[in-house]
């Protein structure tokens, strides 16, 4: 047997490297194929291999090569690495990636089909609503579609706002009161009621505003007074004011602890509502005999009062009063006026503050200075110099009028001091006099003298500079 082999292996001559164990010689882990079919037959694990058997390992060889080829192109598909019809393996050849991972985001065929172009024009894909600038028409409900619902073709489709609970009433509407108190705009609240579905709490909104007015300023009750005027007609009914005013007059016992004046503005309110005809004038003869609660009482005896007072010539429709920054200026300097010569009657300082604060202008508390400044240097006796300075130094120690305030109205006194002194001669002497008195006092934090003066004429006379002379003449105000 062996020395059959021997001639075997004579006439038919064979290399080392195929007679490898190995099924991949060095060319191969380079990307190439080294087999070669010379039709002879090998060992292989000490069998003997016929030719049929020769071709099934050279198949082998060829499919684990393409494997090789697979694994290397989905890792690296940019390097160019392809496979051949017949299985080879090309190498440097520039090829397009067939991966799916090589570009995630790629959205052109890789089927290496069409020209290359998105797919569905670009207007595919998730999250995309079409292609740029296409417009869509109108839907055409097919009738055959399994899912087709003849009832819903004439549906009507609105909007519905849940009715407000009443759990949840004051903690809406006050804030919008309260807000409305800061702006006074009764159109913005108007919109705001009007958006809410109030049902059957439209007429806890009228005493709802007046409760919080109660123990507000008298500006904000007259802002209340208005805002009952605008909703009544287009948010609320006039029965829905008239229930209102009845709950008002009910829980007056209760608002009597918060407010022990309630049943005297409560009935200002009343009486301004039938004079502003939102509510009837039999509104009030229709509590006649049936009341039993003595501030019900009161209040409506406040109303009627105040209604026979109208017929008199007196206006409701101001008794409240203006707010300080919508009343006109003429009007606060004249109630100012008339509050300085109440007090030189009287001398009733408590009074003055009281009257001063429900003017609620504390920004032109320097007029009021001016004012009584004034009437100190047009006065010829000496009551009225003492009254008011003993005025201006109360106000000036409980912070009244600020430092500020006091300041700007002295000032105002030395710029209009000229003007003053044609009917008042003495008026230079007065002034400076005043002004030693007010800075022993502490009215004033600074004595103002006659530099002073001067130093407020020239900054008026030059207060007006042309363009050309900008940078030439400057004047210093303080």
């Amino acid at each position: 047997m062996a020395a059959d082999c021997v001639a075997w292996l004579n006439a038919y001559p064979v290399d080392a490297e195929d007679l490898s164990d190995s099924f991949l010689s060095g060319e191969e882990e380079n990307g190439g194929l080294a087999v070669h079919n010379k039709n002879i037959s090998n060992e292989i694990n000490s069998n003997w291999l016929s030719s049929t058997s020769n071709s099934i390992h050279e198949a082998r060889l060829k499919a684990k090569a393409k494997r090789r080829l697979r694994k290397n192109s989905s890792r690296d598909s940019g390097r160019g690495d392809s496979l051949s019809d017949n299985g080879d393996v090309s190498r440097g050849i520039s090829v397009a990636p067939t991966s799916p991972k090589s570009k995630l985001m790629d959205r052109k065929s890789r089927m290496r089909k069409g020209r290359g172009l998105p797919k569905k024009g670009g207007a595919g894909g998730k999250g995309v609503w079409g292609k740029t600038g296409e417009v869509y028409g109108p839907v055409v409900v097919d009738e055959k579609d399994p899912n087709y619902d003849e009832d819903q073709e004439n549906c009507v489709y609105e909007t519905v706002v849940p009715p407000l609970e009443e759990r949840d009433f004051e903690k809406t509407v006050t804030p919008i009161v309260l807000e409305y108190f800061e702006h006074g705009d009764t159109n913005e609240v108007a919109e705001l009621l009007s958006e809410l579905n109030l049902g059957s709490m439209q007429s806890e909104v009228p005493s709802l505003a007046v409760s919080l007015a109660l123990e507000a300023k008298a500006s904000h009750r007259e802002l209340t007074s208005r805002l009952l005027v605008d909703l009544c007609g287009t948010v609320l009914s006039h029965s829905d004011m008239a229930t209102s005013f009845d709950k008002l007059l009910r829980d007056l016992p209760d608002l009597v602890l918060d407010t022990p004046g309630a049943p005297q503005l409560v009935g200002q309110f009343i009486a301004r509502a039938v004079s502003d005809q939102i509510l009837s004038k039999s509104y009030i003869d229709g509590y006649k005999g049936k009341v039993d609660c003595e501030y019900a009482r009161a209040a409506l005896d406040r109303a009627a009062v105040l209604l026979k007072m109208s017929l008199g010539g007196l206006r409701i429709d101001n008794h409240w009063g203006t707010g300080g920054g919508q009343r006109p200026v003429i009007q606060l300097i004249r109630e100012m006026n008339l509050l300085l010569n109440e007090y030189i009657l009287s001398g009733d300082s408590k009074e003055a503050e009281r009257c001063l604060r429900d003017l609620e202008v504390p920004h032109f508390h320097h007029e009021f200075v001016y004012e009584a400044i004034v009437m100190v240097l047009e006065s010829k006796g000496e009551k009225t110099f003492k009254k008011v300075l003993k005025l201006l130094s109360l106000f000036s120690a409980s912070s009244i009028i600020t430092v500020d305030q006091m300041k700007r109205g002295f000032e105002r006194v030395y710029m209009d001091i000229a003007e003053i002194n044609i009917d008042v001669p003495r008026a230079y002497f007065l002034l400076e006099q005043f002004v030693e008195k007010s800075f022993s006092l502490g009215i004033i934090v600074c004595r103002f003298s006659w530099t002073h003066l001067c130093r407020y004429i020239f900054t008026y006379i030059y207060k007006f500079v042309s363009e050309g002379d900008v940078g030439v003449v400057k004047f210093d105000r303080y």
